[in-house]
């Protein structure tokens, strides 16, 4: 959709000045008011002309719908399992009602903004303009201001309180960007260059004051023994390491097959060609001369000078792409950054555009199957009505047969901080509580959210230590059906009073699984890097679900979809036991790895021979 000449944003300006009265004012009511963190200081008026891009989120009066419908084609016990919508279908069950997209238009109308000048999302219940703020100030009753961010003097243009017309509060839930003060973060992985290691890192197993535990739970078969490995594989993971840790060995996927895999970039990480062709030939010769494809999204580029190429980019095309070849491979980058609230841990503004890119994918009519997202923030940071709609967006790729997999974070349960004395963990709605931070959108509850682990002296795996596994429960989300039990078996088994009062005892628990997240050996501008982060787990466990999805499309069976539910009734077979390990953050040792579930690692990382066999086991 079309963006506005200068002429016609004036000409708008002009005319909402020319038809607004104190009778369209007295109807106008308060949507959202909020208090500027103390950090932003207001400095100025905006200017006039200043232009924004509002994006006007309209209900979804039938969510549910599609949330049964994603449960009941992702759970293998249900008849319509690997029955998974059509884009169409999936559009039907997300739409708003007429009646809010006819109240809408015809406000925006009165504004002189007509369809031409309106974007819209597939399902069309996200409305999105571009316009100046002088106009934006007239339709929500506001004033904009530019405010700087004391610490960082980065400066944007903001609002403490907006209105909507009395008749449109039920029409409209949310308007962004409004009253949401930006500051961004992301995982990153971070590489090593290999004369900084000497020693590697040991476990405490006992609890720590605010240690948790849970009891063993009783898998089908939960896999506990390893194959044959290469001793190398403790301080260089490669696609070797992979193959014969999660019992891949030889499996070599069909091409020719309608299989897919892809993963999603951002903040201008740039994947580059030449370092992965650097890679193959080094780790899988056999692809030398393959490569994958770029799509951008809202201007998402992808430069391919050696020197910008990025870390985290690199790690994600390398390993997915690497361990799932010959599948069809999909980088996406996308610009652009979306609201944000900041909090203590979490003060740059550098978080990802989840819509724009959810708002691309979802249009097409064919999506990759498989689909890796390497970063995150932490749950607060994001206003909970656009992590709902986030969410939301997500559930209806899954209803589609999508499989979501997301790092759980890099920080444990919250910033990675054993000091009780210098942790960051505090509440940012103002009343500064101390508490666990979850992982948005590690916390949606249909996303598979991926663990860290490591090897330390040998197998088995335990929990990743250099940085600790993002581990956690929701406050947004509640905790889904599907892993009621195992979740609750966790927190039942805790001692009384550990990690009293910092986590949701009632919300999504995360991680779902875990993979290997250190010491992965990369190309990056040329040269070979060591590199960790559950952002090297993601992927790796995403390219798993790919050969599995290509083993099942062989037999002319449908792909996985949305994993969570046949994870959890798995109840561990399948997948290896961590039971060494924590979530170290919030001046705590946060939550401890045992048998069966747990919030560091899941269930642990998967075999693929035993899952291979199971999956094709379900029609």
């Amino acid at each position: 959709m079309n963006g506005l000449t200068w002429r016609t944003l004036l000409s708008l300006v002009l005319a909402a000045a020319a038809v607004a009265s104190p009778t369209k004012r007295a109807d106008y009511r308060i949507k959202q008011t909020v208090n500027a963190p103390s950090y932003w200081v207001q400095q100025s008026s905006a200017p006039e002309d200043h232009v924004i891009r509002l994006r006007i989120g309209l209900p979804q009066p039938n969510f549910h719908l599609l949330e049964e419908a994603v449960y009941a084609v992702s759970d293998p016990m249900h008849r319509s399992y690997g029955k998974h919508l059509s884009k169409e279908e999936v559009e039907q069950l997300i739409a708003p009602h007429d009646a809010s997209l006819d109240a809408v238009n015809e406000w925006l109308a009165e504004y002189g903004l007509q369809e031409e000048h309106i974007e819209r999302s597939p399902a069309r219940d996200w409305v999105i303009i571009n316009i100046p703020v002088g106009l934006a100030e007239d339709m929500l009753d506001t004033t904009y201001s530019v405010w700087k961010n004391a610490k960082t003097d980065e400066t944007m243009v903001r609002t403490t309180a907006y209105s909507l017309p009395a008749s449109l509060h039920s029409h409209i839930e949310t308007v962004q960007p409004t009253t949401m003060f930006a500051t961004w973060s992301n995982f990153k992985a971070g590489y090593i260059i290999d004369d900084d290691f000497v020693d590697f890192p040991s476990f405490d197993s006992t609890p720590g004051a605010k240690a948790s535990f849970a009891p063993a739970v009783n898998s089908i078969a939960a896999a506990t023994t390893y194959p044959p490995v290469d001793a190398s594989c403790q301080v260089n993971v490669t696609l070797s390491c992979l193959r014969q840790i999660y019992n891949i060995s030889d499996y070599m996927p069909d091409a020719s097959l309608n299989n897919s895999i892809a993963t999603a970039g951002y903040l201008e990480e740039f994947a580059n060609f030449e370092d992965l062709q650097s890679f193959y030939a080094l780790e899988l010769p056999e692809a030398v001369g393959t490569n994958f494809s770029v799509v951008s999204i809202s201007g998402g580029l992808n430069n391919q000078s050696l020197e910008e190429a990025g870390a985290e980019a690199n790690l994600d095309v390398q390993f997915a792409y690497g361990l799932a070849w010959p599948i069809n491979a999909t980088y996406y980058t996308t610009g652009g950054r979306p609201p944000f609230v900041p909090d203590l841990s979490t003060t740059e503004n550098t978080n990802e555009p989840y819509n724009d890119w959810l708002d691309y994918v979802l249009a097409l009519d064919e999506v990759p199957l498989v689909i890796s997202t390497s970063y995150g923030e932490h749950e607060q940071t994001i206003p909970e009505d656009y992590a709902r709609r986030a969410c939301a967006s997500l559930a209806q790729l899954a209803a589609r047969g999508v499989t979501l997999t997301f790092s759980s974070g890099d920080n444990g349960v919250g910033d990675g901080e054993i000091d009780p004395e210098s942790h960051t963990c505090y509440s940012n709605d103002g009343s500064d509580t101390y508490k666990f931070l979850p992982a948005f959108p590690a916390s949606c509850p249909f996303v598979t959210a991926v663990g860290g682990t490591t090897i330390v002296n040998g197998l088995p795996e335990v929990a990743v230590s250099r940085f600790f596994s993002g581990s956690g429960f929701s406050d947004y989300f509640e905790r889904p059906e599907y892993q009621a039990d195992a979740v609750q078996a966790y927190i039942d088994a805790m001692p009384e009073g550990a990690n009293e009062g910092l986590f949701n005892t009632t919300g999504r628990g995360y991680p779902d699984i875990a993979a290997l997240g250190d010491y992965f050996l990369i190309y990056l501008s040329g040269t070979p890097r060591r590199i960790g982060g559950t952002s090297a787990s993601s992927p790796a466990f995403a390219a798993v679900i790919a050969l599995l999805n290509d083993a099942r499309l062989k037999a002319g069976l449908s792909p996985l979809g949305f994993l969570n539910p046949l994870i959890y009734s798995l109840n561990g077979y399948g997948f290896n036991d961590i039971t060494v390990g924590n979530s170290t953050g919030c001046g705590t040792t946060g939550f401890n790895c045992t048998p069966g579930w747990d919030p560091v690692t899941g269930f642990g990382t998967p075999n693929f021979g035993l899952l291979k066999d199971y999956v094709l086991s379900l029609e």
